[in-house]
């Protein structure tokens, strides 16, 4: 299939009685026509806003084999459910027959509507649409970028998992819309991190990807993906944001400060029995203390002439 026409079989025939039920991106006109893959997707989605949709049964819609999203805070989640409750789904939800499971359906974008909507005891309004794998990668892909980004490790695991299942490299980049190297990075963070972790931290919006891979660095050590595996599954943490729990999983697998040795101070004697000093010293410093209560006026004459006393040491250095 040419590449322009990716997702031409999207696109079935106008209805004239369309749902209403759009997004406000529809009244916006763009200023340029993205072309290949990702602007074939683009039209495509164009099509479905003005295309009567089909009311389906929640539970016959199943997750398709790579999810592009982690599950989302409780509150936030919270949130958007009640939304959806008082003032119903306002924009549907995109699925195909499934590929493999007569009279079921895989979903391809919305799958927080699709959870919201079932919480609900609610019909989902979704358009079916019969779409080869790629094509769902890819409509997933532009969804995203018209709508709330994938944070960073999101994206990562997205893409790490997409390769893993199959999918060529160049699908990918389109989904994500990056270049080669940027999704060679994207993988290498991926797979230098324990899905379970990853998945029990979640999104965190706000952790961007040298954080998540100074966390690869410290699960480099003995025992810290136990650790993490400790934290993420404790109940006060998985209660809190993700951001937090990602903070607290940091944390926990810090790297432990090397204790320094403490020298035992040593006293200095002088020819007559006074004690007039204490030394400590280590590979970088000599710590001298005179006790001014055993030697008054020791430590001001020994300030005098330490000048004195440097430079006799040059000369012999010469």
């Amino acid at each position: 299939m040419a590449r322009k026409h990716l997702l031409s079989d999207l696109a079935g025939p106008r209805s004239h009685g369309g749902d209403a039920d759009t997004s406000a991106q529809e009244n916006i006109t763009p200023q340029y026509a993205p072309r290949g893959a990702i602007g074939a997707v683009s039209r495509s989605i164009e099509l479905l806003k003005s295309q009567s949709l089909t009311d389906l049964d929640p539970d016959l819609i199943d997750a398709p084999a790579v999810t592009d999203r982690l599950d989302e805070d409780g509150e936030q989640f919270e949130e958007f459910a009640r939304n959806i409750r008082e003032n119903g789904q306002q924009v549907p939800i995109l699925v195909r027959p499934h590929p493999s499971i007569e009279g079921r359906y895989q979903i391809a974008y919305g799958r927080r509507r699709l959870r919201a909507v079932k919480a609900a005891g609610l019909q989902i309004k979704a358009a079916v649409r019969n779409m080869t794998d790629d094509e769902l990668v890819l409509a997933q892909g532009q969804e995203n970028s018209a709508r709330q980004d994938l944070s960073f490790i999101e994206r990562a695991l997205y893409a790490a998992e997409l390769e893993a299942k199959g999918f060529q490299r160049s699908v990918i980049m389109s989904a994500l819309a990056v270049d080669k190297s940027n999704l060679s990075r994207l993988i290498q963070a991926a797979t230098q991190l324990p899905t379970d972790i990853i998945r029990g931290i979640g999104a965190a919006p706000k952790t961007g990807r040298d954080r998540w891979g100074e966390l690869a660095a410290r699960l480099g050590d003995n025992g810290a993906v136990a650790k993490a595996r400790v934290v993420v599954s404790d109940d006060e943490v998985k209660a809190l944001p993700s951001d937090e729990r990602f903070a607290r999983v940091f944390e926990a697998v810090a790297p432990k400060k090397a204790k320094k040795e403490k020298v035992q101070a040593q006293v200095w004697q002088a020819d007559d029995g006074v004690k007039a000093a204490t030394f400590r010293q280590d590979k970088r410093t000599l710590t001298l203390m005179i006790d001014k209560k055993a030697a008054p006026e020791f430590g001001d004459y020994l300030l005098s002439v330490l000048p004195e006393i440097y430079a006799s040491f040059k000369k012999t250095k010469q």
